[in-house]
């Protein structure tokens, strides 16, 4: 179940299921295409499924890169030592803080 939105009038909207229910149907334009990317063709019938004109044209485009999700990158540190780390550069009671003026 995908996230549910609430519209202006107060009623709750499936963005998720809306689109899958409506992958189908033509897209509005001049491109003959249905919302989900097939090509269409006389009739509303699909000619060219999204994937066979993705995969055109990267062999086409060979320079072009698909997106690849990489793994997040963390700091090798653990949590702990990074607050205890923190922590130990703050001191207690009068600040050393410089005051700036415009006066200089």
């Amino acid at each position: 179940m995908g996230k549910i939105y609430r519209s202006m009038q107060g009623r709750q909207v499936d963005m998720d299921k809306l689109m899958s229910q409506n992958e189908l149907m033509p897209a509005v334009g001049n491109v003959s295409v249905n919302a989900r990317g097939d090509e269409l063709g006389p009739g509303g019938k699909i000619v060219r499924k999204r994937e066979d004109v993705i995969a055109e044209y990267y062999e086409d485009n060979p320079r072009a890169k698909r997106e690849v999700k990489e793994p997040v990158k963390t700091k090798d540190a653990p949590v702990a030592a990074t607050l205890t780390t923190v922590s130990a550069g703050v001191t207690s009671g009068n600040s050393t803080k410089k005051r700036v003026t415009n006066e200089d």
